[in-house]
């Protein structure tokens, strides 16, 4: 600590031999720095406040309804364009500014100044903006502030409506793309049903069941139509060991049977006719055995008023041959049955094998259709949204803006600020003149006390000679000091008078 306390003073020693120079420098400081201050042209600040109101009456009501664009950061980005290029273009035409400019150089140099010179910052309050611009002429500052606050109300209110009818532009030509793929949707749809039909999910029940169903009705009328049959030869069997006709005697049929199987064989007829046409093989075979019956009837009453040895029609005869018509015609329309059941298996099973088909398709479909029609459905919806937002934009304020302080010029420049600029331009010149002095005592050495020489020379110091002053030494040294401080005084008495002028300057101003 002791070796850097004598360091620092034998720093200030060497310095203090070199103190006339750093006055002389700490003059010329100050007065080429004091003629600089006040020859500065004085700059006039315009400044204006406005408010952004983004807490609109119709914001809760509308919630849901139409769409709120976030006013807080188009704020903000409004603020960021005041000084885009474009803006400070349209500004320089505003205020004539750019009639100063001639050459393209001189027009960049122009917007660059102007944009150096605009400052838009936040008053310290929500949705409040102080803008400000300096310039010699106070008017012409005046001018670009209003121009700016112009702008800016101008800005955020035709951006909005601007985005607003992109919107609307965007989403009519969505609607018109979606609206065109739903027709088509729809037609393949309604092509597909109609290629398909009775073979779409849910039309007729499940066709595997019906499949199985259909599959054990051939199962019974195949049954029903091999018990037919066997029916059928069984009767052939025993016409065959009956004989055709019989002595008159032997046969008893009485015509009241021959009465009561007619009128059973037409009563089975109509109830066959509530079900089935004439044209039906039950009801032809049934026509047949009553016509048989009929002229059953009608021989033997011609027969019984014979001889009494004549022969007759044998009656079992006659009835297993009826039997057998009866088993004929069952036959024949249990193979019918079967023929028919067995073309709707067939059938069944082919469309069976393609339904997995017409279903996956037909679920494809379904889900573009869906798609198409969710999407058209929500712009349609979008689009109403955005009309009800254009309308609230056009005919109410969303966002309204309050000019707290209109664009104002104080009577005293805001630029320079001549007495701190003074003050630092004498602090300035009297740290030159330090400087200056240290500078040249360490390009230009000298020797200040015994450690120096030791560090110097590196040698054994053996001793030193003291330095004895007299009378004449000591006044002359008073007088150098006496001087020294006359000098710094008259500097620190200029300083004074320059802030007295400047003061008085100001006040005349």
């Amino acid at each position: 600590m002791d070796q850097v306390l004598q360091q620092i003073l034998g720093y200030a020693k060497a310095s203090w031999r070199r103190r006339w120079w750093g006055v002389a420098v700490a003059w010329l400081v100050c007065i080429v720095g004091w003629t600089w201050v006040m020859m500065m042209p004085d700059r006039y600040q315009a400044t204006a406040r406005v408010y952004v109101d983004t807490q609109s009456l119709l914001k809760p009501l509308l919630a849901g309804l139409a769409v709120e664009p976030n006013v807080d950061q188009q704020i903000k980005l409004m603020t960021r364009q005041l000084v885009s290029r474009p803006t400070l273009e349209k500004v320089a035409r505003m205020t004539d500014l750019d009639v100063t400019a001639k050459t393209p150089e001189q027009t960049e140099a122009m917007l660059n100044d102007l944009a150096r010179r605009i400052s838009i910052a936040d008053a310290g309050r929500e949705n409040l903006y102080t803008i400000s611009y300096q310039n010699a002429d106070g008017a012409l500052a005046r001018k670009v502030v209003q121009s700016l606050l112009t702008i800016f109300v101008e800005t955020s209110l035709g951006k909005t409506r601007q985005d607003i009818t992109s919107s609307q532009r965007f989403i009519e030509e969505q609607l018109q793309q979606y609206q065109q793929k739903l027709v088509e949707a729809e037609n393949a749809l309604t092509e597909f049903k109609q290629k398909h039909i009775g073979m779409m999910p849910g039309q007729g029940g499940d066709y595997y069941a019906k499949l199985a169903e259909t599959s054990a009705q051939l199962r019974q009328a195949q049954l029903d139509q091999q018990e037919a049959v066997n029916r059928r030869n069984q009767l052939k069997r025993q016409l065959e060991d009956e004989e055709p006709e019989l002595n008159a005697a032997a046969a008893v049929v009485t015509n009241t049977e021959i009465d009561g199987r007619i009128q059973a064989l037409q009563k089975q007829m109509d109830q066959l006719r509530l079900q089935y046409t004439d044209l039906h093989p039950d009801i032809q075979a049934t026509q047949r055995l009553i016509g048989q019956l009929e002229a059953q009837k009608k021989a033997e009453a011609t027969g019984g008023s014979g001889a009494a040895g004549a022969r007759i029609q044998n009656p079992v005869y006659q009835q297993l041959t009826i039997a057998i018509a009866e088993a004929d015609a069952t036959v024949a329309s249990l193979s019918a049955r079967v023929a028919e059941y067995q073309r709707r298996f067939g059938e069944l099973r082919n469309a069976s094998n393609m339904i997995p088909e017409v279903e996956q398709q037909y679920t494809q479909l379904m889900r573009d259709y869906g798609v198409y029609r969710q999407n058209y459905d929500a712009l349609l919806k979008r689009r109403e949204s955005v009309t009800m937002s254009g309308e609230v934009e056009s005919k109410t304020d969303t966002v309204e803006f309050r000019v707290i302080d209109p664009p104002f010029v104080p009577s005293q420049p805001s630029w320079p600020n001549r007495p701190l600029l003074l003050s630092l331009v004498t602090l300035g010149g009297l740290g030159a003149g330090v400087a200056v002095a240290f500078l040249l005592s360490q390009l230009r050495r000298t020797v200040t006390d015994r450690r120096v020489l030791r560090e110097l020379t590196g040698l054994p110091l053996l001793g030193a000679v003291s330095r004895v002053e007299n009378d004449e030494t000591r006044r002359r040294k008073r007088k150098g000091l006496m001087a020294y401080l006359a000098a710094l005084g008259s500097l620190v008495a200029a300083y004074g008078g320059v802030m007295v002028l400047q003061l008085l300057v100001s006040r005349a101003g």
